[in-house]
């Protein structure tokens, strides 16, 4: 692993952490328009609408292996969108690593069926 990217906004306390640890680098995945630079953008949908969440396109070279990390996993969504910019500029997602996984949303699922490890520390489960 190069690096840790942390989805907007909690995520890049996480990913800081995460990195922090493991001596590497840290890369944010943004709301539109917050980056400088030249981005790669990806929309995507959402609970209630859809959004667009972009990558600097500097931030990953070819190859290089990158954990997603975030606060909660849900309906995947987000998470899915997050992994096809890090692919889409050449990476290859290490896994994902959340603190919270609504389990009964089946996002967690959604990215192991897509062949990605994921690590949750709390997994909830509805009533």
């Amino acid at each position: 692993m190069q690096a840790v990217a942390g989805i907007e906004s909690r995520g890049f306390v996480i990913a800081t952490a995460l990195a922090l640890k493991f001596g590497k680098g840290v890369v944010m995945i943004r709301k539109a328009g917050k980056l400088p630079g030249k981005t790669l953008k990806k929309s995507y949908d959402i609970e209630y609408g859809s959004a667009i969440m972009e990558l600097q396109q500097s931030s990953i070279s070819k190859g290089e292996s990158i954990l997603i990390a975030d606060d909660l996993i849900a309906s995947g969504g987000t998470a899915v969108a997050a992994a096809q910019l890090v692919e889409e500029l050449g990476g290859k997602v290490a896994g994902f690593a959340f603190i919270i996984e609504l389990s009964d949303l089946h996002g967690a699922d959604r990215l192991r069926k897509m062949g990605y490890k994921v690590q949750s520390l709390v997994t909830y489960h509805g009533e």
